[in-house]
């Protein structure tokens, strides 16, 4: 029995709501708009209220009607998660709703809450104490007055839309102008653009938020004294930042790889798990405080890496809870729904989580989270690749070009100095050196065929 049957035997509650089919939509909207207002929760369709599964007819359509139908009816806009399931071989429709730092919300103009297996109307008085709660000072929606939407590259707005459609069926007409995409994203308040606006999609966003870079350095050594051995400073769309630090770390990291007697495949490690990695990048992107003068930074030394977020923690939390379970509170909500949409990020609040777990599997010990008091740190420690139980392992450092010809063999019988020299652009004799290397550390073996010398993955 999967967990979603399991939740949906116990029947409805403060966080789960069913329906049993779009003709219920109206409802199921502020039923929607109850969850984000108060904890989140789940809205399914196709179940009856008594837990009875009917199942659901579900196209590309439907979704994207349930999709517009949410969008178009609240406000500010939820866009919630919404997929196609299977549940005893009939479909259903799954709705997941994140409690929203937006809120309060409203649904076709009237504000709601979830009480109980209830959805009620808020009194009014309730809803304007939230309403001034909500109006803090969130930077990512202020409007930046000297962008004007000549600034904006509508290539990559478009590129965002596509993908939004694509990953969250996010119901935006492709053919939308840019200052409607943009409006439609809630990126324009009163016509003009915000801060997030310029961060996610600007030319050259650094041209107006002169903070809002990426720099990236690998040192000699365990401390920053001792100099660099490769350093970046990267520009342009907060986007595109995550993806190209991303490549950094990977670039000046080591991939360990081994053979594994008896198996064809050889087994990979990197020093840090690269979706850990990857994680603590956006989450430092986008979470961080854009009125600090600092930069987002990572710091490779021989022994560590670390990944510094120029913010501070939410009110009422600590670094502890960073590895538990804990509310989410996104220092810049508009930007982190945008990277919902494209899934760089995923539920809100689990990041954490994910960093901790990904830790672990790959062998390293727990990342540290820190507070310096005006930036938030993680840092990773290497993993260890070979314990005592792998001595039949046979632990290698290859370069590129060697693990590329390893990737060749597994589809090849045999490689060559030519082809090896045509495979990796070098020279014969870089070919050469680096296949007698692979010889050496007993991954291939050579056989001789007349003059030439050709190479085989050891079995």
């Amino acid at each position: 029995m999967t967990e979603l049957h399991k939740l949906i035997k116990k029947g409805e509650s403060e966080t789960i709501e069913f329906k049993k089919s779009i003709s219920e939509m109206k409802e199921a909207v502020i039923d929607i708009c109850g969850f984000s207002n108060s904890k989140g929760g789940i809205l399914i369709f196709g179940i009856s209220n008594k837990g009875e599964i009917i199942g659901q007819e579900v196209s590309d359509s439907t979704l994207r009607k349930i999709s517009n139908t949410i969008v178009d009816n609240t406000d500010p806009k939820i866009y919630p998660s919404i997929e196609k399931v299977t549940i005893k071989d009939e479909e259903v429709v799954l709705i997941t709703i994140d409690s929203s730092p937006y809120k309060p919300h409203t649904a076709y103009g009237k504000p709601y809450k979830r009480v109980g297996t209830t959805t009620k109307q808020m009194f009014q008085s309730e809803y304007h104490f939230r309403l001034n709660k909500r109006n803090v000072f969130y930077y990512d929606r202020q409007i930046l007055e000297s962008a004007k939407l000549k600034d904006i590259d509508v290539k990559k707005l478009r590129w965002f839309l596509r993908t939004a459609k694509y990953e969250r069926n996010l119901d935006v007409s492709l053919s939308l102008s840019a200052q409607d995409a943009l409006s439609r994203l809630e990126l324009r308040q009163d016509g003009e653009l915000t801060n997030a606006a310029v961060l996610l999609f600007g030319r050259e966003p650094q041209n107006k938020l002169i903070q809002s870079e990426v720099r990236c350095g690998r040192f000699k050594g365990n401390d920053m004294g001792e100099g660099f051995i490769d350093m970046k400073v990267f520009r342009g769309s907060i986007i595109d930042q995550v993806d190209d630090a991303e490549k950094f770390v990977l670039n000046n990291i080591k991939r360990a790889a081994w053979i594994v007697p008896g198996q064809v495949a050889r087994v990979e490690k990197w020093e840090y798990p690269p979706d850990a990695v990857r994680e603590a990048i956006t989450n430092a992107i986008v979470h961080r405080d854009y009125q600090s003068t600092a930069n987002v930074q990572i710091r490779i030394f021989d022994d560590r890496m670390e990944v510094w977020n120029p913010g501070r923690l939410p009110e009422g939390m600590t670094v502890e809870m960073l590895k538990k379970k804990h509310e989410s509170k996104p220092f810049n909500p508009l930007i982190a729904r945008m990277f919902f949409l494209i899934k760089y990020i995923e539920q809100w609040g689990m990041g954490t989580n994910n960093i901790v777990k990904w830790c672990k599997e790959n062998g390293n010990p727990a990342p540290e989270f820190e507070y310096t008091g005006t930036s938030l740190v993680v840092t990773f420690r290497k993993a260890k690749i070979v314990g005592k139980e792998q001595k039949e392992k046979i632990m290698v450092d290859l370069n590129e070009r060697q693990k590329k010809a390893l990737e060749f063999l597994k589809t090849n019988d045999v490689i060559s100095t030519k082809i090896y020299m045509k495979l990796n652009k070098v020279s014969d004799k870089t070919a050469f050196l680096e296949l007698k290397d692979l010889f050496i550390k007993n991954i291939l073996i050579k056989e001789e065929r007349g003059r030439a010398t050709i190479y085989k993955l050891k079995r």
